[in-house]
C-alpha cells in the first residue's frame, strides 16, 4: 500500500484488517502540494521496490494522468476504467455505454490499472495482519513543479458526484428548477448529478454532468429524475447496482435500463420520496 500524507490510527486498522503487509511513505513532504509528476514517481518507485506486478489507481482524472505517466516509467500495460479485477491480473470493463463487459490482461510484467469507484468489494483477510512501513525515495527533479496557491470551492456539503455510493439526477424534465433533486439528495445524503441539457441550459453547473461527455458515476443506487436516458447518457450511468427512473413519458429510453421505474410527474413524486424518507429517518 502506497500512502501519501498522514496515516490516521482508524485507517490503519482498516488496512491491517484487509491484509495490508506493508505501507509505502514517501521522502517528500506531502505531494497534494506538487502536480502529478512526482506522485508518478513515487508510484513507480514504490512498484520497483516491492516487486508489484500490478498498480491499482483511483479511476479520477489525475488517477489515469498518473497511471499513463507510471505505465511509461515502468513500461506496463496501462487498462483505465476497470470494474472488476482477477487475481491473475485480468481486468473486467463495461463498454459501448454498459452493453457488454469485457476482460483485458496485459502481456507487460507490471499492470497498472485505474478502478471506478464503488465496483469492488473487498474481503476482509482471514488473518488479520500488522503492517510494516517504509519510506521511498522521491527524485527531487519530479518535484520540480509546485502548487503554489488554491482557491477553495464552496462545499455542498454532499459528497464527490464520481465516489458517491447514491446519485440523485435530473434532466430536462425539472423544466430550470432543481430543487426537488437536491432535495432529496440531501435526504438520501447523495450527490447531485445532471445530464448534459440541464448543465448546457445552466439550470445547474457542468461539474454535476453525468454522461459520455461527461463523469462517469457507479453508485449502488442512481436515481435518475426528468432524463430520457439517450445513449449518451446511458454510458455515463449504466453500470448502476440499482437505478431507478421517473418520467411522465412511458416511452422514454431510459426505462429500458431501469431496475425500477415511475410513471409520473417528477414534481409530484420528488416531494413525495423525499418526505417519505425524513419521516422514516425520524
Amino acid at each position: 500500500m502506497a500512502l501519501n500524507g498522514a496515516l490516521s490510527d482508524g485507517a490503519a486498522a482498516t488496512f491491517a484488517e484487509y491484509g495490508v503487509g506493508n505501507i509505502l511513505h514517501p521522502s517528500a513532504q506531502d505531494l497534494d502540494d506538487f502536480l502529478v509528476a512526482p506522485k508518478a514517481a513515487y508510484l513507480a518507485a514504490a512498484a520497483e521496490a516491492t516487486g508489484a506486478g500490478i498498480v491499482l489507481l483511483d479511476n479520477s482524472p489525475e488517477g489515469k494522468e498518473i497511471a499513463a505517466r507510471l505505465g511509461i516509467r515502468l513500461n506496463a500495460g496501462v487498462i483505465t476504467d476497470v470494474v472488476g479485477v482477477d487475481q491473475d491480473g485480468t481486468a473486467h470493463k463495461s463498454v459501448l455505454a454498459g452493453s457488454y463487459t469485457t476482460a483485458c490482461k496485459a502481456t507487460t510484467p507490471v499492470t497498472v490499472l485505474t478502478l471506478k469507484a464503488n465496483n469492488v468489494t473487498p474481503e476482509p483477510a482471514a488473518a488479520p495482519t500488522s503492517p510494516g512501513t517504509a519510506t521511498v525515495e522521491v527524485p527531487a527533479a519530479a518535484a520540480a513543479a509546485r502548487i503554489t496557491a488554491r482557491e477553495q470551492k464552496v462545499a455542498s456539503g454532499r459528497p464527490d458526484l464520481t465516489d458517491a455510493r447514491i446519485v440523485v439526477a435530473g434532466g430536462r424534465g425539472m423544466d430550470g428548477d432543481f430543487g426537488p433533486v437536491e432535495q432529496l439528495a440531501d435526504a438520501l445524503g447523495a450527490a447531485v448529478g445532471a445530464s448534459r441539457a440541464a448543465t448546457d441550459a445552466g439550470w445547474i453547473s457542468h461539474d454535476a454532468q453525468v454522461g459520455q461527455t461527461g463523469k462517469t458515476v457507479s453508485p449502488q443506487l442512481y436515481i435518475s429524475a426528468g432524463i430520457s436516458g439517450a445513449i449518451q447518457q446511458k454510458a455515463g450511468m449504466q453500470t448502476s447496482k440499482v437505478i431507478v427512473a421517473i418520467n411522465k413519458d412511458a416511452e422514454s429510453p431510459v426505462f429500458e435500463i431501469a431496475d425500477f421505474g415511475i410513471i409520473g410527474d417528477v414534481f409530484d413524486v420528488l416531494p413525495q420520496a423525499t418526505a417519505e424518507i425524513k419521516k422514516r429517518k425520524g
